[in-house]
């Protein structure tokens, strides 16, 4: 039973990894699972120490990862129709069924919203799209560089326990 927990959990992490650039699968949380599906094993005792940081890190970032991208568009000039357009965007990209609707979501969303706002400025429009873009970008490093960080604690504490699990 350890084996197959260490096999599942390994791949939860690994899936992590690439859902921090799709946004189908919450990467973040994903890799958590695969860490806490380690410690449900016999030969790993329980910390709840590392789970409930990981825990808490793991939620800030799924909540930055809605934020990031408004504030982006805010901080590149964009209004609040903007900001309610990345967002709206965001939604819409993650459901339609068009390949990297994720990325191009948000950008057409804050730039609609920006040209409803103010239909003759295209080119603050463009840049407060550009924001969102830019915030899009940023979220999905700062989820990529956890779900690392998650890959790398994992296998450390695999290899720590090896004697255990092997």
């Amino acid at each position: 039973m350890d084996v197959l927990l260490l096999v599942i959990g390994f791949m939860c992490v690994i899936l992590g990894i690439f859902g921090s650039f799709l946004p189908v699968l919450p990467g973040p949380s994903v890799s958590w699972v695969g860490l806490a599906l380690l410690y449900f094993t016999n030969a790993v005792p329980a910390n709840y120490w590392i789970l409930g940081i990981a825990l808490l890190i793991t939620i800030v970032i799924s909540v930055l990862d809605y934020v990031i991208p408004a504030k982006g568009t805010k901080r590149f000039g964009g209004s609040s129709y903007g900001i309610w357009g990345t967002n709206i965007g965001l939604i819409v990209g993650i459901l339609a069924p068009i390949p990297f609707g994720f990325i191009i979501g948000p950008f057409v969303g804050a730039l609609i919203g920006e040209l409803f706002f103010d239909s003759k400025d295209h080119k603050r429009a463009l840049k407060a799209a550009a924001g969102s873009f830019i915030g899009l970008l940023a979220s999905s490093f700062m989820k990529f560089v956890i779900c690392v960080m998650y890959l790398g604690l994992f296998l450390t504490i695999v290899w720590q326990y090896k004697s255990e699990l092997f």
